[in-house]
């Protein structure tokens, strides 16, 4: 863990992410108080949950107790605005004709 000032920080933005990039917690100091915590990170979630996580998370929050997570409407809203923008992945599919006569797909 590194401890630097606010002023530090701001004088040297670029030298706080390389310490954080090198997976070090760099504590930001206003009057030797904590001030904010930068953290890698991967050691926060890095890029996020899978929907079936998150699932999979809600049905262990049921199980645990008994109530039933509640979407919020903003985030149901969006959620299902997502769903209905929806577009085919583009993946195309190449057929070849192998020796045998069968198709085989390559991707």
């Amino acid at each position: 863990m590194e401890r630097i000032s606010e002023a530090e920080a701001i004088r040297d933005l670029a030298a706080v992410l390389r310490l954080v990039e090198s997976g070090k917690e760099v504590v930001i100091e206003r009057d030797l108080r904590p001030l904010a915590v930068i953290r890698p990170a991967a050691e926060v979630g890095g890029a996020g949950r899978a929907i079936s996580e998150c699932v999979a998370l809600a049905e262990q929050h049921e199980r645990e107790t008994g109530s039933r997570p509640v979407l919020d409407d903003d985030f149901a809203e969006d959620l299902a605005k997502i769903i209905e923008s929806r577009e085919p992945r583009g993946v195309a599919v190449d057929l070849r004709w192998n020796r045998c006569g069968v198709a085989t797909s390559r991707l």
